[in-house]
């Protein structure tokens, strides 16, 4: 595995550590299967609002569980992880299998908290779709919670889609 990519308590000693150097810590999650346009472009605009880029990416367990579909994820979790991992907009990558990414915020207190536009970042309802789980417990650490507008027509499941004829 790369260098890049590790596990959720290393992960969490390193943001901490680069957060006593000053260095604010962004934090983004997804599924990052069939990487695309959309997805340099995303990760690129996340990685500007801070200093360093940590991207959560779901394990296959988790992908299954989000209902993508029964042929998702179409790449493996740890090739998915390394694709991630080696943009140069990406500081490091840390695979998780519960169906949110809240054991994760909790355990890196980003500075700043980034989702797609299909989310909102003033959403309080949990229970709304577009509410980004773990805006309160970011807020509260004094963090900032962003979203960055998705690519018109770039998307995994479109890719999927079309490659099935």
């Amino acid at each position: 595995m790369s260098h890049r990519v590790h596990d959720l308590k290393t992960m969490a000693e390193q943001c901490a550590a680069w957060q006593s150097e000053g260095r604010k810590v962004v934090f983004t999650n997804g599924v990052f299967d069939l990487l695309h346009r959309g997805h340099v472009t995303y990760l690129e605009a996340a990685s500007a609002m801070g200093d360093v880029l940590v991207v959560g990416v779901n394990d296959d367990a988790s992908v299954r569980r989000l209902g993508k579909g029964e042929d998702r994820p179409i790449v493996p979790e740890h090739d998915r992880a390394l694709v991630v991992a080696a943009l140069r907009s990406v500081s490091a990558v840390v695979l998780f299998g519960e169906d949110t990414p809240m054991q994760v915020i909790l355990a890196l207190r980003p500075d700043v908290l980034v989702k797609g536009g299909d989310y909102h970042a003033d959403c309080t309802d949990s229970e709304d779709p577009r509410y980004i789980v773990g805006s309160r417990e970011v807020r509260a650490n004094g963090g900032r919670v962003c979203t960055v507008d998705l690519v018109p027509g770039k998307s995994t499941t479109a890719m999927a889609k079309k490659l099935k004829g």
